[in-house]
């Protein structure tokens, strides 16, 4: 769909119209006199001596979109912009630098509230910020400054007190570097810290709806949240005393999600956030990179619980990924908008007699009933799907047992769905990240196993060679790709979490390719962004553009940070290759943070996932034989199960390793050899090894032993 509105068709192009960026298309044809961040525009900004005005936002944002028609579209704004400043538009998604930057201006200038569209002033000789905001309606109202009224105050302020504006800059400027200074930890980094960590993220959660209470109304997944959870729940279970509160709020907070409207019941996905606390009306847009970290977890909650629901969860939403996300070349989009039409939940909700006229009566008031689809409508006048009652309750209530409601809403949903995407869509942000890509490939890999669902293997293998081909130039690794252009150097992310999708495509596949190019790309990752002195990992290369501030980021968000995926990568990738190194600079890592983690879990649930990785010993387990020969792979099926997220399985080819091929060094490989001519495992548990196994039923038994009261 194309990003282009009646009154964008009548107005001359801007600079922005040669952008990859779906969202500075979207832009590109404003009366604003937008540059694209680079050396015209800082160079015009110093030139003229004019401030800039930095507007960042993506694609997906609804209130990007508000402020874009009711601002950016508005050619008296748009006179003020182009007499005062110089205007420069950012997609967060590909500068993801400069937007981590000013978020922490922003963040620091609005009591710690911050989001998108973000509006930050910048001196033009070095771009650091004085001023930070967010959405802005186009006049004062509701005691909020319009922005108009800010343009003109700003203008007014750089013209006549330019020394205020030099000290607001300076004060902002100290404040973001602080953001790169986390207290380190001289006392020993232990598991009491997850296990505290997991008790305050229980009791933070809604007990009666699940997610994590916070401020306000609107409740974001948890996936990280409930993944160290399960982890902590785990870990008291083969202590033999099982944390069950822990367990409940995550089951309680998957539940919830899945009945809510944050689920799509029609096509799969969920959407970015829920802006009430039940889950039943969500921020409609749907994010890759939300689809990789919720179907994550709901695999997790599988493997713990066996709950087949959680299964299917997961599955449906990655099967939402390869249906709605996947580009012809196999990698994957990075979003769809919340708003088709101009409205914002359009494409989604339904009235019932349009549900009426499609299923007919009977099937009809059954899935409406089943649905909270009522006359009256339960969010404006419309109905959001999501599931009220339970399915013995609705049977009874229309006289039918409950194995034909299992088919009616099931096939009420398909016929549904056919009716929905005739209707005109949301918008797709069609760019391909290699960082979002890399989360998704690894929730792919790990549904193949945990699911034994070859095709979503092949799937992310598919992904892999796309980014491993296309986002590579000069032997270093890109950040974005659309319509053919791929540009932008890689950040820490996208480098950590592909090496992470690497290791996971491994352990899927057993493909030695993928182990290799993972120690590549993290020898590349250390030697662009590693700091020697102080330990862990900038967010920036060393050679990148220079901003007013180089910072390291171990706060996860949205999506985890670079460094908590890096360091858990250099210890999986420690045990693999036996380098004791790598798992020195884990360490150091996490000294370098770990202070801050005293603090509270909060924005920290991935760090701690390392921690965790870090303090309690993991289960090696190394399959000798064929790797195709059934045997072999017998085994292959015993080492995959139940959960334990420590857990490495490297098979190998006797005397081969699966080929000349593979350059890497695997330490734990050496020594071994299939017994009598039969696949044989070896298991090792923190620094004991045991006596290796031919059997399936031997090497059952003896993983449900090891690790027993860790």
């Amino acid at each position: 769909m194309a990003y282009r509105t009646a009154t964008q068709a009548a107005v001359r192009t801007n600079r922005l119209a040669d952008s990859t960026s779906p969202y500075l298309l979207q832009h590109a044809h404003n009366p604003v006199d937008w540059f694209p961040w680079g050396p015209e525009a800082l160079e015009k900004a110093r030139r003229e001596d004019k401030p800039i005005f930095l507007s960042i936002g993506y694609a997906a944002c609804h209130w990007c979109h508000v402020m874009e028609r009711e601002s950016f579209e508005d050619p008296a704004i748009a006179a003020i912009l182009n007499e005062h400043f110089v205007s420069i538009k950012v997609d967060r998604e590909e500068r993801p630098d400069l937007d981590d930057l000013y978020m922490k201006a922003t963040l620091l200038c609005n009591q710690g509230n911050g989001g998108w569209p973000m509006s930050v002033f910048l001196i033009p000789d070095d771009q650091t910020p004085f001023f930070a905001g967010t959405y802005y309606p186009p006049t004062s109202r509701y005691g909020r400054i319009g922005f108009s009224d800010l343009l003109t105050r700003i203008a007014e302020l750089w013209r006549d007190d330019r020394d205020e504006i030099h000290r607001s800059a300076r004060s902002l400027a100290e404040g973001v570097r602080q953001f790169s200074r986390p207290a380190p930890l001289d006392a020993a980094i232990t598991a009491d810290m997850i296990s505290s960590a997991a008790a305050t993220l229980a009791a933070a959660c809604d007990p009666v709806q699940g997610g994590i209470l916070g401020g306000g109304t609107n409740k974001f997944p948890p996936s990280m949240a409930m993944s160290l959870m399960l982890r902590e729940y785990e870990h008291s279970r083969r202590r033999g005393q099982p944390d069950s509160v822990l367990l409940d709020r995550v089951t309680l907070t998957l539940d919830k999600m899945a009945n809510g409207g944050i689920y799509d019941h029609l096509a799969g996905g969920i959407a970015r956030y829920s802006t009430d606390p039940d889950w039943l009306v969500p921020h409609f847009e749907k994010m890759l990179y939300d689809q990789a970290l919720v179907s994550g977890v709901y695999l997790e909650a599988f493997q713990v619980t066996g709950k087949r629901r959680y299964a299917q969860v997961a599955s449906e939403i990655l099967d939402y990924v390869l249906a709605d996300m996947r580009s012809p070349g196999g990698a994957f989009y990075s979003a769809w908008d919340a708003d088709s039409e101009g409205l914002e939940g359009k494409y989604y909700v339904w009235s019932k007699p349009e549900i009426m006229a499609v299923l007919g009566e009977r099937e009809g008031e059954i899935f409406c009933s089943y649905y909270d689809v009522t006359d009256q409508g339960n969010w404006e006048g419309c109905n959001i799907l999501n599931v009220q009652r339970e399915a013995a309750v609705v049977a009874r209530l229309h006289g039918i047992s409950e194995a034909p409601l299992d088919e009616i809403p099931s096939n009420a949903r398909m016929s549904l769905l056919q009716v929905r995407v005739r209707r005109v869509p949301p918008a797709l942000d069609d760019k391909i990240l290699t960082a979002w890509n890399a989360l998704a490939i690894a929730s792919l890999a790990r549904a193949a196993v945990i699911l034994g669902e070859r095709r979503y293997a092949q799937a992310a293998s598919k992904a892999a060679d796309f980014v491993l081909t296309n986002l590579i130039a000069d032997g270093r690794l890109l950040r974005t790709w659309r319509n053919g252009k791929a540009h932008t150097r890689a950040y820490l992310d996208d480098y950590a979490f592909l090496v992470e999708a690497l290791l996971e495509l491994y352990q899927a596949t057993f493909d030695w390719r993928w182990l290799e190019r993972a120690v590549r790309i993290n020898d590349e990752m250390l030697r662009l962004f590693w700091e020697e002195q102080k330990g862990a990992f900038h967010f920036t290369a060393s050679d990148a553009e220079s901003l007013f501030a180089r910072t390291k980021d171990f706060r996860d968000g949205a999506i985890p940070s670079g460094n908590s995926i890096a360091i858990m990568n250099l210890l999986r990738l420690a045990t693999i290759l036996g380098q004791d190194d790598l798992r020195e600079k884990a360490e150091r890592s996490l000294r370098a943070v770990a202070g801050d983690l005293l603090h509270g879990p909060f924005s920290h649930e991935r760090l701690l996932a390392a921690v965790d990785l870090y303090c309690c010993p993991g289960t090696e387990i190394v399959i000798v034989g064929g790797r195709h020969e059934a045997a072999t792979q017998e085994l292959i099926a015993v080492a995959r199960e139940g959960y334990d997220p420590a857990r490495a399985i490297i098979v190998a080819q006797e005397n081969s390793h699966e080929g000349p091929q593979v350059r890497v060094r695997v330490p734990v490989l050496e020594g071994k050899t299939a017994l009598g001519g039969k696949a044989t495992a070896y298991v090792c548990h923190g620094h004991t090894c045991h006596a290796p196994v031919t059997s399936p039923a031997e090497l059952r038994n003896l993983l449900g032993n090891v690790g027993r009261n860790t």
